[in-house]
């Protein structure tokens, strides 16, 4: 294994072309550390053979693949035109009906997917259409059609989406199709399963509890996208501590709540994340033009530059690897960007919690052993952990210095695949007492190729093995 080790994950979407002979493996080669399954498209069929082809892989290779199975959500679409397309331009009057069959639109009206609208919006309301390419201004509502004048125009086609400016609409974030897909993803055996579209912590909680019925008991990652979410400090902390995992989703968000806030908003909502010990993904248009092309743009690099700076966990491919050229070749050129911004001071220093008290052993544990790490020559940190709490912990705090989470589980092996700074090994100790267990451990830690005879390690682990938040020492060992 290369002594280089990204800290920054890659999260990337399978799909047609991932399933080109071969393309799999050399993604995983690539640096490739979570799939991500997009329950919007495809069938249960297609959704099974993948992931069984990421395990077979992922063994094959020995490596930790996580996989995230990601919920469609409820779908705000307009319903489909005669003729497929038609074309507005600003000043035209045009009409959202639910009594408009659904194949039949025209230039005037077309009917709806979601008979929710008329219910949701008011006049003086702004629509915005194909992830705001046309902007609508809702003029009134008359029973269940919307008229609407065009603010800006352009070519509107088939089951285009509907966001309401500033947010509002009243779908659930779970549809009965979503939880036909928990139940394949109990089936597929999930690591991480993601929520569309959740406004409150109650939310999170219900699909929490709807994936833990259906023996799903895996991460639940929350997508940012609506304005709701963000609307107050207050609901953005309740659904952040709901979830194990927040997705900083800049499609659909920043259509609600417009581009221009997106920055900040990214930046903030990873260090309260961080804040509360959770993990966040930064998703949506990262390497785009690499759909089609052989390089990003100079501005894609910097924006998957400035993720990482930001403190993302990880940073996610869509399209890129789904239906593009070369998904490998895009891991891997993210891979490089991911790695150079990791060096930068801002990457690497942390304020983390150096104002508050620990309330926890574990918890101070891990951030004593961080602190020691960040002052003192070690290679790495060894954490021998049931459930990757502790690694979860300390990988919270910026540094350079690597994590090695050491599990008999596989479930932890995979789920901290999406901790940034956090790599998987197993290491059993079944019937080993603590001579054999550090044995064991010093060899996971030279195969990593991050530390040879004579250097300082930094060790951690509970008195008791097997039991769940039973980290309660640390230690500083030289590799024999």
């Amino acid at each position: 294994m290369s002594t280089v080790l990204r800290r920054t994950k890659i999260v990337a979407t399978l799909g047609p072309a991932t399933d080109r002979n071969g393309e799999l493996e050399k993604m995983i080669k690539a640096g490739l550390d979570v799939v991500r399954i997009n329950m919007s498209h495809g069938n249960p069929t297609e959704h099974k053979g993948r992931v069984d082809a990421v395990r077979a892989l992922a063994k094959k290779l020995d490596r930790e693949v996580g996989v995230l199975v990601d919920l469609q959500g409820p779908k705000i679409r307009i319903a489909r035109f005669a003729e497929e397309k038609i074309f507005l331009e600003a000043g035209d009057l045009f009409s959202l009906d639910n009594n408009v069959d659904l194949n039949a639109g025209n230039q005037h009206e077309v009917g709806l997917t979601y008979k929710s609208l008329p219910y949701d919006v008011k006049p003086g309301n702004r629509l915005l259409l194909d992830d705001g390419r046309l902007v609508f201004e809702v003029i009134d509502v008359v029973g269940e059609r919307v008229n609407c004048t065009v603010i800006v125009g352009g070519a509107l086609s088939n089951n285009k989406g509907i966001n309401l400016q500033g947010g509002g609409l009243s779908a659930a974030a779970l549809t009965d199709k979503d939880k036909e897909d928990i139940l394949t993803a109990a089936e597929m055996e999930a690591d991480f399963l993601a929520l569309s579209f959740p406004r409150s912590a109650e939310d999170v909680e219900y699909c929490r509890s709807l994936a833990q019925k259906a023996g799903l008991n895996c991460a639940i990652v929350s997508k940012i996208e609506r304005a709701e979410a963000v609307a107050d400090d207050a609901t953005l902390d309740g659904i952040i501590l709901a979830s194990d995992v927040i997705m900083i989703a800049r499609g659909d968000l920043g259509v609600e709540v417009g581009d221009a806030q997106l920055p900040a908003l990214q930046k903030k909502m990873i260090k309260r994340a961080r804040q509360l010990n959770r993990v966040t993904i930064t998703a949506t248009q990262m390497m785009e033009t690499m759909i089609d092309n052989a390089i990003p743009t100079r501005a894609e690099v910097f924006d998957v530059a400035n993720a990482v700076m930001d403190g993302s966990d990880a940073v996610m491919l869509s399209g890129e690897t789904a239906t593009g050229k070369s998904p490998s070749l895009v891991i891997q050129t993210m891979g490089n960007i991911c790695h150079e911004a990791e060096k930068s001071r801002t990457s690497r220093e942390s304020t983390h919690r150096i104002d508050e008290s620990f309330t926890a052993v574990d918890e101070t544990i891990a951030m004593a052993a961080m602190y020691a790490a960040n002052h003192f020559d070690v290679k790495c940190i060894a954490s021998l952990t049931e459930s990757g709490n502790t690694a979860l912990l300390m990988s919270r705090i910026s540094s350079g210095i690597p994590i090695i989470a050491l599990t008999p589980h596989v479930k932890t092996r995979r789920k901290v695949t999406l901790f940034r700074g956090v790599y998987p090994s197993l290491v059993s100790y079944e019937g080993l007492d603590d001579s054999n267990v550090r044995d064991i451990i010093m060899e996971r830690i030279k195969s990593f190729g991050i530390a040879k005879q004579g250097d300082l390690v930094l060790l951690t682990r509970g008195e008791t093995r097997g039991i769940l938040g039973g980290t309660n020492s640390m230690e500083i060992v030289k590799i024999p």
